[in-house]
């Protein structure tokens, strides 16, 4: 069947009958398209070099092409070549087939194997160059001899007469491929005066070293003939875009917060609080009140918790002692082997429990609370210390954390502090006794050595603290306090026995009272213990002899208490601290419930 169907199409169809009137040409038809009504041109009138196109006519049907007659084509290129002469403009168009035709010597009948295999392409080009150029080894100056490496890999561009000139310095691609929209869509055209002194600067230009450009050193970003925008992507402007927004929002709510905050007070209390600051609308003042209530709002972070740190006593404490704990009541250290270790100082349990008799003792440290809470539950257990004072408590100031006495609520000339930095106490220097740090040493006496010192104070009644330790400055308290004391037995002892040597040995009154069973006081009713102060004094002891005497026997009466009900004292308040958390448990959870809408217990 398909035999069948390729010959039916092969068989010769009749014409179909022509739209157009008789005697017309047969090529002046109209094909219209749409609305359009207008002919089209009539085809152009073949000529003598269109032989052999198959558009050159209007029949467009398929004939079988004939053979090549080359010596006819040779006699048309010889005639159109006599025509370009006598008229070029008008048979140029006509005559490039025939050119192209009468160049091509491989088309003619006489070319031979020897001819073919010459480099035609090259010397062709040299015969239309018009030029006598020799081999392709010797016509290149690259090739005629070395050079350096820098001369044969400088970039270089043709010029307009064929020489070799030099190009710019090509772009620097390490940094990403720099846009080319601007160049493509957005430059105009140079003029050709511009062009050519472009060209003439670029020639002129040395490729041996090319200058730095100014502001970009090392080929990064902005560097090179390009500007910093040609590397820019347009996530990078949308990037530079938002940050710009950024930046004039904050711009913005940084001065409406600086007007916000420097407005008028707004209550006689903050008034009274900042009497040197006026309510006036100028940027002085403005910045003044900014100032303090920026002032205040950080005060959270860097004032102690409270105002107060220790609450009202009635009778109040005589006194206060302040006592540090890292590195004077205990040393902590860390080793790979053991890990954390704390060590107590010798002598500080005897410190604690013998000057609580006279001081309202206060543990103040500048560590965390749940970093020093255990450590102080392990050195005193009995709750001898009356009030622990974590870094919560301190005033943080450049980078230090200062114990300013100030808030804690007791007369400032009653109160000291015992601590290893002075930096600790600058607020108060003049109440602080300084220490030097313990490293942990065992046998160390010299915080046992200042129970004396203290004692005096509290015992004798000292008005002011400052001054008594002011007397000290300069000199080891221990030390200078010991041959003061000396010095003062001494010369109470001289005084006892010129005393005694005026006085009768006998006398009768002396006699009746002793054969009664009574004692005389001749220098008053004061008591110390179970003995009067005169009566110590007739046995050669001074008062702060006789007060020690009696302080010692209140630690060991204290010492024998512990011993005994030590154990249970700690059970008891064990319990107490055990129903103390379950209280708070229960009430948290009931707080919970009552927030939800549950039924409170």
């Amino acid at each position: 069947m398909l035999p069948r169907a390729a010959a039916r199409a092969l068989k010769a169809r009749p014409a179909p009958p022509s739209p157009f009137p008789a005697g017309a040409a047969s090529t002046q038809w109209i094909r219209r398209y749409g609305k359009n009504d207008k002919p089209r041109p009539p085809p152009r009138q073949p000529s003598q070099s269109d032989s052999g196109r198959r558009n050159v006519g209007s029949d467009y049907t398929w004939k079988p092409s004939q053979p090549i007659d080359f010596a006819t084509a040779k006699t048309a290129a010889e005639k159109a070549a006599a025509e370009r002469a006598q008229s070029p403009l008008q048979s140029q168009n006509t005559s490039q087939d025939a050119e192209f035709s009468s160049r091509q010597p491989e088309d003619d009948a006489s070319a031979i194997p020897e001819r073919n295999t010459v480099q035609y392409g090259r010397a062709k080009a040299t015969e239309r160059a018009g030029s006598t150029q020799e081999e392709f080894s010797t016509a290149q100056d690259e090739f005629s001899g070395p050079k350096s490496s820098k001369a044969s890999t400088a970039p270089t561009a043709e010029g307009a007469d064929g020489t070799a000139a030099p190009s710019g310095p090509l772009p620097d691609l390490r940094q990403g491929i720099p846009s080319t929209f601007a160049a493509e869509f957005g430059a105009t055209e140079p003029k050709p005066s511009q062009k050519a002194s472009e060209q003439e600067s670029t020639v002129s230009e040395s490729i041996e070293e090319p200058e730095p450009v100014a502001g970009g050193a090392g080929g990064g970003r902005g560097s090179g003939d390009l500007p910093k925008s040609a590397f820019e992507t347009s996530v990078d402007r949308r990037r530079n875009k938002v940050a710009n927004y950024s930046y004039l929002m904050a711009l913005v709510f940084g001065l409406t917060g600086a007007v916000y905050l420097g407005r008028p007070w707004e209550s006689e209390e903050e008034a009274a609080q900042h009497p040197d600051i006026s309510s006036s609308w100028n940027i002085t003042t403005m910045y003044d009140r900014a100032k303090a209530r920026m002032s205040g709002q950080m005060s959270y972070y860097t004032e102690p918790t409270f105002p107060k740190l220790l609450p009202e006593m009635d009778p109040r404490p005589p006194y206060t002692l302040v006592l540090s704990l890292e590195d004077m009541l205990v040393h902590s250290e860390w080793t790979s082997k053991n890990g954390w270790r704390t060590a107590k100082r010798p002598g500080v349990d005897y410190f604690i429990r013998y000057l609580s008799q006279y001081y309202e003792l206060v543990i103040f440290t500048s560590l965390p609370m749940q970093v020093a809470e255990p450590v102080i539950k392990k050195l005193d257990p009995f709750h001898i210390v009356m009030w622990p004072l974590f870094r919560e408590a301190t005033r943080y100031e450049k980078g230090e954390y200062i114990k300013d006495l100030s808030y804690l609520n007791r007369d400032l000339s009653k109160t000291l502090i015992i601590d290893t930095k002075a930096s600790h106490t600058k607020y108060q220097p003049s109440n602080a006794i300084i220490l030097p740090p313990w490293d942990g040493t065992p046998g160390d006496r010299k915080l046992v050595s200042l129970i004396p010192f203290l004692e005096h104070i509290a015992t004798m009644g000292v008005q002011d603290v400052r001054k008594a330790i002011e007397s000290f400055k300069g000199a080891d308290i221990p030390t200078e306090f010991a041959i003061r004391e000396t010095r003062a037995r001494e010369k109470f002892k001289a005084e006892l026995d010129a005393e005694r040597a005026k006085r009768p040995k006998h006398s009768a009154a002396g006699w009746l009272m002793g054969a009664l069973g009574m004692k005389g006081h001749p220098q008053g009713g004061m008591v110390v213990g179970e003995k009067t102060v005169s009566e110590g004094l007739a046995e050669g002891k001074m008062l702060s002899d006789q007060i020690r005497e009696q302080g010692i026997k209140a630690y060991e009466a204290m010492e024998k208490q512990i011993r005994e009900n030590g154990e249970a004292w700690l059970k008891e308040m064990a319990e107490e601290e055990k129903k103390m958390q379950e209280e708070q448990i229960k009430s948290m959870k009931s707080g919970m419930t009552g927030w939800f809408g549950g039924k409170k217990e």
